[in-house]
């Protein structure tokens, strides 16, 4: 099922007209790369990145995929602080965050219904209630959720604004020569295959992403790495490692399968977060220590501590 949208307005600042709407409007920068888009600038079509004034006039529609109403289940959640305003878990590998295409159950969203009660609602959107930002399905880690609409809005331009601290263990293939590093490559859709992401160093297309990384324990044609993003692209480290050569370990999408470890998930972990609470305004941290999976591959490479 589909649900219309239609959005009319005068621009009240310059800019490119998704980001324009996007702070103005609320609507999503997603809905800019649907096929039914349809972006009209003072009677005349557009394209989502061509520039606005304010006083122009806009219209824009789009469809939008509706999902069956979500429904609690009781799905265990690993806890790390929890307050009036804000729940910090540790998301287990394997488990969305809340539905899409395809997937309606078993998700963080379902469990956080079943927890709060099935009026639990800190956004317009009914299927992720209390999410402001997302893990992929098999990653793992530090994850914050919203408990009431304040709270919302407020994380929320915390990551928009990339004023959050995200540090990610990883373990990738091959061997580093340098004990750190920093990259700096646009990340875009592949055009060849709409599931999967790619890294350019044309300016001008994709999205900016800057990760940096430093070597923790080196190993026998593995490396054990901590790995701060600045930006939170779909896939950035994924891509970025995948980019210079150093591919995750268990990464279904973007490594081949590994025959010293061939049932290896997915080798990513958030394991910090540091962001300003939304009430107190104070920055506060939370961690999650390495998996077990992280541990048996390192202890399968010789690496006990």
């Amino acid at each position: 099922m589909k649900r219309h949208h239609c959005h009319e307005f005068e621009a009240l600042s310059d800019g490119r007209v998704d980001a324009v709407a996007a702070k103005e409007q609320g609507i999503p920068r997603s809905a800019f790369s649907l096929p039914s888009v349809s972006i009209i600038i003072n009677g005349k079509g557009s394209k989502k990145s061509a520039k606005v004034r304010a006083g122009d006039k806009i219209v824009i529609e789009y469809d939008e995929e509706v999902f069956p109403s979500l429904e609690a289940e009781d799905i265990p959640l690993d806890i790390l602080y929890e307050d009036d305003d804000i729940l910090v878990i540790n998301k287990e590998q394997g488990i969305a965050v809340h539905p899409g295409a395809g997937l309606y159950t078993g998700t963080v969203a379902n469990a956080l219904l079943s927890r709060y009660g099935e009026d639990f609602s800190t956004s317009d959107d009914d299927t992720r209630p209390g999410i402001v930002h997302r893990l992929d399905k098999d990653t793992s880690g530090v994850m914050i959720i919203a408990k009431s609409l304040e709270a919302h809005h407020r994380l929320q331009a915390e990551f928009q604004r990339h004023r959050t601290v995200k540090h990610y263990y990883a373990i990738v293939k091959g061997f580093f020569t340098s004990q750190e590093g920093e990259i700096n490559l646009n990340i875009e859709r592949d055009p060849k295959n709409r599931k999967r992401f790619r890294a350019t160093e044309k300016t001008d297309r994709g999205k900016d992403a800057r990760t940096s990384y430093s070597v923790v324990k080196q190993m026998d044609g593995y490396a054990l790495l901590l790995i701060r993003i600045y930006t939170g692209r779909t896939h950035q480290i994924r891509v970025h490692m995948q980019a210079i050569g150093h591919p995750l370990l268990g990464d279904p999408v973007y490594s081949r399968p590994d025959p010293s470890f061939p049932s290896a998930t997915l080798m990513l972990h958030a394991y910090s977060l540091e962001i300003r609470h939304p009430s107190t305004g104070v920055m506060m941290s939370f961690k999650a220590e390495l998996p077990q999976r992280f541990l048996s591959v390192m202890k399968a490479l010789g690496v006990d501590d």
